[in-house]
């Protein structure tokens, strides 16, 4: 339908002295409302933060680039040989989510490609989130993670795949909250490099290494979860009170 179209189709209409307003056609699922595809992503402040964030975990992790072990940021245990490729393994699979989680909350790519939407959830699932989560797994007990971190790991996981797998049922809505809490457990890690590097950076603030670690792993991704429900609650009040425009009938 053409643009005079449409605005005619939503225009008062007065029959009998009453005005009815009248629906405009829906769009198909090729179309999407001019005024959602004119929203720059970019000014967007959660975005711009969730960009920073990922840039800073690229950064974090690029002496692992080298594939040397003595540049290692983990202390890495002799009795594990393959502690180091496992731990590069899971640093190149987190990074990975890091990228696609970016990619699937940004709503010009849902909206305008959603095949890209969808190749990239699939790769935050196989080749991110589902490895990267395993990968933790198997070098914790070789590694001076916290319970935290074992924790956000086992539930990253089991979040990703019950989601995929609500995804592949159809059933869209848990699927939607689902992902919500992994995208929510992937940042958790980060958020946590984020306090410990700003904290330690402070000479004012003193607090054993230990200690430190411990508080920032659980507080990441615990505040994270909260604000994921708190989000799914808010946006889910906001679909209700969305107004409805009644169709007039002739």
């Amino acid at each position: 339908m053409s643009k005079e179209g449409t605005e005619k189709a939503t225009r008062r209409r007065v029959n009998g002295g009453q005005a009815a307003v009248v629906a405009a056609p829906q769009l198909s699922g090729e179309q999407v409302p001019p005024e959602r595809a004119a929203r720059r992503w970019w000014v967007n402040p959660w975005l711009i933060g969730l960009l920073v964030l990922v840039g800073f975990n690229l950064f974090h992790a690029l002496p692992y680039a080298a594939l040397d072990p003595a540049r290692s940021r983990s202390i890495l245990d002799p009795a594990f040989p393959a502690h180091f490729p496992v731990l590069v393994a899971h640093i190149l699979t987190g990074n990975i989510a890091m990228v696609t989680v970016f990619l699937q909350v940004i709503p010009a790519i849902r909206e305008q490609w959603p095949r890209l939407h969808r190749i990239s959830g699939r790769v935050y699932v196989f080749a991110g989130a589902l490895p990267s989560a395993t990968l933790a797994l198997v070098i914790l007990p070789y590694s001076t993670a916290t319970s935290g971190t074992a924790l956000s790991a086992a539930l990253w996981l089991v979040v990703t795949a019950f989601g995929w797998r609500a995804a592949r049922q159809r059933r869209y809505a848990d699927h939607r909250r689902l992902m919500i809490y992994s995208f929510a457990l992937a940042l958790g890690t980060s958020w946590g490099r984020v306090i410990f590097v700003l904290t330690t950076a402070m000479p004012s603030i003193k607090i054993p290494a230990d200690i430190l670690m411990d508080t920032s792993t659980w507080t990441s991704w615990v505040v994270n979860l909260i604000i994921a429900q708190w989000w799914l609650i808010h946006t889910e009040h906001r679909r209700r009170r969305k107004p409805r425009r009644v169709v007039a009938t002739q």
